[in-house]
């Protein structure tokens, strides 16, 4: 395992200087039982104050699985029904309609759905919502209707139309969101209180949260924009918003990878967390396969708004799968990761793994934009690399 910590810390040490840099990093990786690697290299904002392992990070998109955990721990309770709609917990999802495109004076068209939406698909993102970064008619809608960015917190900003039927396919999108207003409306509860009471202090997680406290924000990593040319720029104006009008489950939280790799440890060990069980074990066993029905796949993310993302895809040419609420390889990916494992990211180039075969998973968190960073991803990529060539006595 020294030489997983060198070649870890060399790594991180060589993305965090340089032209091409990136600003700060902190990756971990964990067995079953605890860290088995912690590193941080870089700066918090450029030219600032170190990074280190307890800096805070904007997750992102790395919420999705926390707020799907809540969902299942509904399912188990006999509170959810995946099936029925919807709306029957969220009501205000029943008024939503799909679009359709512009009319010729640029306003929208719309009708109803064919069904209802239903909690499995939202889970599976083939509910059919979308993000404005990754699609062309919301990107629309926000430009020329002033639909609000998810990045805002404002109900308004999820509370959009659907771009296809629900069910019809896979999209990625604001699916997530509302499978958080759907937790709420069976709990009664805001989805922070939930998580708070329901996985974080099970897990022992304590900086986390959609809202931070004053020590969180005094440690939060600033966001940097990545120019063509790859110059960072600090977005100092930049930051999801704190006391948010909506918990945001699909990215809203804040918090540190230590506090993560307690959540993924938990994924390792069958639900199981130190002060008890988060999920049974069955419902772990069946949440982490992939449930989409073909032709139903896990596409690539065009980037609309080059500013926010890049195109973007895991293991292009792979087969790629989503669960309740994962990606699944369902391939072995290069880096060594073996088919049926789990995992996702964050827009600001955060990436996480849960490979529950092995026993390992890891979490890498940086804070730049657009998603799809290739210094980033592509140190990630080798971070991985790095884990399985290790475990394989590489």
């Amino acid at each position: 395992m020294s030489d997983l910590n060198k070649t870890c810390d060399d790594l991180l040490a060589r993305l965090t200087r340089g032209e091409s840099r990136v600003p700060g990093v902190v990756a971990m990786v964990t067995d079953r039982e605890r860290n088995i690697y912690s590193g941080a290299a870089g700066e918090r904002r450029l030219d600032g104050e170190p990074m280190s392992d307890d800096t805070v990070f904007a997750i992102m998109s790395t919420t999705k699985a926390i707020t799907g955990t809540t969902a299942l721990q509904c399912v188990e309770e006999g509170l959810l029904d995946l099936d029925a709609p919807a709306k029957e917990y969220a009501p205000a999802i029943g008024a939503i309609k799909v679009i359709e495109g512009f009319d010729s004076a640029g306003k929208p068209l719309l009708r109803a759905p064919k069904s209802d939406v239903t909690t499995r698909q939202l889970m599976l993102h083939t509910g059919g919502f979308a993000y404005d970064f990754f699609d062309e008619t919301y990107l629309r809608l926000a430009t020329e209707h002033g639909q609000p960015s998810v990045v805002t917190g404002l109900r308004a900003a999820i509370e959009t139309p659907m771009v296809f039927d629900p069910g019809e396919r896979w999209q990625y999108g604001t699916n997530i969101d509302w499978v958080g207003q759907v937790v709420e409306g069976i709990r009664g509860k805001r989805l922070g209180e939930v998580m708070r009471e329901r996985v974080f202090d099970p897990l022992g997680m304590k900086d986390i949260a959609f809202t931070r406290t004053p020590a969180m924000k005094a440690r939060t990593a600033t966001i940097h924009a990545r120019g063509d040319d790859g110059s960072l720029t600090p977005m100092d104006d930049f930051a999801l918003p704190d006391n948010p009008e909506v918990d945001m489950g699909g990215h809203g939280l804040y918090g540190t990878v230590g506090e993560y790799m307690k959540f993924i440890r938990m994924w390792l060990n069958d639900g199981a967390g130190p002060n008890g069980e988060v999920l049974r074990a069955d419902t772990v066993d069946w949440a982490v396969k992939g449930a989409l029905v073909p032709p139903q796949k896990v596409t690539m993310l065009p980037g609309v708004i080059p500013s926010l993302s890049n195109d973007a895809e895991f293991f292009p040419g792979l087969g790629k799968d989503w669960s309740h609420t994962f990606m699944v390889n369902t391939e072995k990916a290069p880096t060594g990761r073996p088919a049926g494992a789990i995992g996702w990211a964050g827009l600001a180039n955060s990436f996480y793994w849960i490979d529950r075969e092995n026993g390992v998973g890891g979490y890498w968190a940086t804070q730049i934009l657009p998603f799809g960073d290739p210094q980033s991803f592509t140190g990630y990529l080798d971070f991985e690399t790095a884990v399985y060539d290790s475990l394989n006595g590489q």
